[in-house]
């Protein structure tokens, strides 16, 4: 194997996928929340410039 360059099982590769299209879909809801009940941002603990941070993440073809 070649200096500096690892290698990844298939399950971490899987588990990888999972957790940034879980992430991508919180940060589409809390967008979709934002826009339609901005009231409930203040319930799950998060501040407008918490939450435009977050929505800033999206790719931009979502934002």
């Amino acid at each position: 194997m070649e200096a500096g360059r690892r290698r990844y099982s298939l399950a971490a590769l899987r588990s990888f996928v999972a957790a940034r299209r879980e992430r991508a879909y919180f940060r589409f809801e809390l967008k979709r929340m934002a826009a339609d009940n901005p009231h409930l941002i203040d319930d799950i603990g998060m501040t407008r410039s918490q939450v435009e941070a977050e929505i800033a993440k999206l790719p931009f073809w979502q934002r």
